[in-house]
């Protein structure tokens, strides 16, 4: 399915469809608002294709920046962690130990790579179970709107 209209997303939304844009290009597959825990919701997890896991969060204002106090929290479910803004962010903001994108709907470029922190083993399996149940689920639900109903 083809989105002509981009009016209808919101600007982080945006954010993400222009970052998982770029990771596509890189081999990667990716989810939008996958929750790890409980408590938690990422803009964008993605699985490289060595079995890496990054995280995408997506900040459309300073306000939105600084509204988020959960971020930190993020990083233990990842091997690396970005930030996706756009032109007009102010960058300084963001910390230097994390990794930085600007882009906007139609694509993005990694301007600083976020560290790598190896996730471990039995978490790693984790994740991908999870990105591959959420992602099997919003296709089905695309499919058949019915069948998500007993989802909860």
């Amino acid at each position: 399915m083809v989105h002509d209209d981009l009016v209808t997303f919101q600007p982080g939304q945006l954010l993400a469809r222009g970052a998982a844009r770029l990771l596509t290009s890189y081999g990667f597959v990716s989810v939008e608002e996958l929750i790890p825990s409980r408590g938690l919701r990422v803009d964008l997890m993605a699985l490289g294709p060595k079995g890496e896991i990054w995280i995408v969060e997506c900040k459309s204002s300073r306000a939105d920046y600084q509204s988020d106090h959960k971020w930190q929290g993020y990083l233990e479910w990842c091997d690396r962690f970005f930030w996706a803004v756009d032109e007009h962010f102010p960058t300084d903001l963001l910390p230097e130990e994390t990794g930085l994108m600007i882009g906007d709907a139609y694509g993005a470029e990694i301007i600083r790579m976020g560290p790598e922190d190896k996730l471990a083993a039995a978490r790693r399996k984790s994740m991908v179970q999870k990105l591959a149940i959420t992602a099997a689920r919003r296709l089905l639900f695309l499919r058949d709107p019915e069948a998500g109903a007993d989802w909860g």
